[in-house]
């Protein structure tokens, strides 16, 4: 005797209606007035941001003393004396450079700003861009520099300002990046001596302030050097936060190394790739991209550093600022000038670390993919 089964056609499920009910303690309006506490919070919270905006609006805008006016209006007036920053903004931009020449720090700028919009793209990672880098650097020096095709000479004492930071940023970031990839690989590496020299280097400057190797390097790096011999002060500044920034970038990519799983060596050793062959196209990019965030939290470090250099009597984009409000013909608006300088530093800080977000979501849909 046989059995007959006969199948039923199972109804489709409804997936909003398959899904759990909402918590209406996860809403926006039951954080901010769930309960009497949290609703008196947040009216006094938005009460105090009001008060402080309308009290930000009258300084910044309806009071202010717009560029044009005079420095006896900027005395006179309640607000923001932004005709200051107008009357001195070459000043803090460029220093003490001479004004007939400031067309050189000019293009400086633009032109470390056209390179870093141009290296942004992973298709321009390429060692044409890296070997332009290095020359755009050099020239860059040499035509602040002066002394050749009829250009006025104008010693390093004398440059200050913007070109100053974005230089002192990009070169300490760039040269300490690959010592730094050395530095990781010697701390891992099963040689003795390398290991040993490379926790070495990382320990002490990680150990040591920027502002005491800043001045080591002002201070006792001449006396290391023979008689006659001089290095001038802006290259000293760049050598110390170039070795403060090997040692912190070391730190991140060695994290990274030590995220790759020992298998991708093992099969890279199994394809025939020499180590350094295998470093190179599999483990670096690898690890690299695990610490895409620590390594921007560190250029934005950096980049920040470089105000420090005024320790040393360099005219950074800060020290610019402050000799700019010395002039006794003006009332010496403290408050414009460093929200103006806030702002350049936020723009590039923020600019990287928008980048480094972007950079992550692209290797992230890679990943999945």
């Amino acid at each position: 005797m046989s059995t007959i089964v006969t199948s039923t056609a199972i109804p489709p499920v409804n997936m909003a209606m398959a899904r759990p009910p909402r918590d209406p303690r996860d809403t926006l309006a039951h954080k901010l007035f769930g309960d009497i506490f949290s609703a008196a919070a947040t009216l006094a919270t938005l009460g105090i941001a009001l008060y402080a905006l309308r009290r930000i609006i009258d300084w910044g805008l309806l009071n202010a003393v717009w560029p044009g006016s005079s420095a006896d209006v900027c005395r006179q007036a309640s607000g923001a004396c932004w005709a200051f920053l107008a009357e001195k903004f070459r000043l803090i931009l460029f220093g003490i450079y001479p004004p007939e020449e400031q067309w050189r720090p000019i293009a400086v700028c633009i032109f470390i700003a056209a390179m870093t919009v141009y290296s942004l793209s992973p298709s321009h990672w390429r060692r044409g861009t890296a070997l332009a880098w290095v020359a755009g650097i050099v020239g860059a020096i040499a035509l602040m520099h002066g002394r050749w095709l009829g250009l006025a000479l104008v010693p390093p004492s004398a440059w200050g300002g913007l070109p100053v930071t974005l230089l002192l940023a990009v070169c300490a970031l760039g040269a300490g990046f690959p010592f730094a990839v050395v530095l990781a690989l010697g701390r891992r590496s099963d040689l003795p001596v390398c290991r040993f020299l490379s926790v070495l280097v990382i320990e002490l400057i990680r150990g040591l302030p920027l502002i005491s190797l800043l001045f080591m390097a002002s201070i006792l790096l001449p006396l290391l050097l023979p008689a006659g011999i001089t290095i001038d002060s802006l290259l000293r500044a760049g050598v110390a936060l170039t070795v403060f920034s090997a040692a912190y970038l070391a730190e991140v990519v060695r994290g990274g190394l030590q995220a790759i799983p020992p298998g991708q060596m093992e099969a890279s050793r199994a394809l025939g790739l020499s180590w350094w062959k295998m470093m190179r196209l599999v483990v670096l990019p690898q690890a690299l991209r695990y610490v895409i965030a620590p390594l921007t939290n560190t250029a934005i470090v950096m980049v920040k550093n470089t105000s420090l250099v005024f320790i040393v009597g360099l005219f950074d984009l800060l020290s610019a600022a402050r000799a700019a409000l010395t002039d006794p013909a003006w009332p010496s608006p403290f408050a414009e000038t460093y929200f103006f300088i806030a702002a350049i530093y936020f723009v590039i800080c923020f600019s990287l670390s928008r980048y480094a977000m972007w950079l992550e979501r692209r290797y992230q849909r890679g990943k999945r993919a």
